[in-house]
């Protein structure tokens, strides 16, 4: 059975979770650090090491009829790839055809559901565009 490693941003994100966690209970260390501990947990011997097993290329990209989930407007979906198109290394063009419609309109007193959403992520699986709290338009879980 080989063991599942997480992706690059998966492990930064983890060393960014481990650092906040041990600076609430008073033991503050550093982004090197984390990342170090990040790797010895999963049996690496140092960040270098992890990273070179785990590559830090981009992301394959997805393809037409793949399943994907993530977040469109800070609201979770599950959706159908419909098309894609690599603008550049780690960089695609997705349209998704969305399993439930979303409410993109945070006001309560109207709504606006979409069904199909079309953007275009990065390396990290996320647009350059954010909202006014600053997550992304449209977030692809790469995991």
């Amino acid at each position: 059975m080989t063991e599942q490693y997480p992706t690059v941003a998966q492990a930064k994100d983890l060393a960014k979770k481990l650092r906040l966690a041990k600076g609430s209970n008073g033991t503050a260390i550093g982004h090197a650090q984390s990342l170090e501990q990040v790797a010895h947990q999963h049996g690496f011997r140092d960040w270098n090491t992890m990273l070179a097993a785990i590559g830090n290329g981009a992301p394959k990209g997805w393809s037409v009829g793949e399943k994907v989930s993530g977040t469109y407007l800070s609201q979770f979906f599950s959706a159908t790839v419909v098309s894609v198109r690599q603008l550049k290394p780690g960089w695609f063009r997705v349209e998704l055809d969305l399993n439930e419609p979303v409410d993109v309109v945070s006001f309560e007193s109207f709504s606006n559901f979409r069904k199909r959403i079309r953007g275009t992520v990065g390396p990290k699986g996320h647009s350059v565009e954010r909202t006014s709290d600053w997550e992304p338009h449209l977030q692809i879980d790469l995991g």
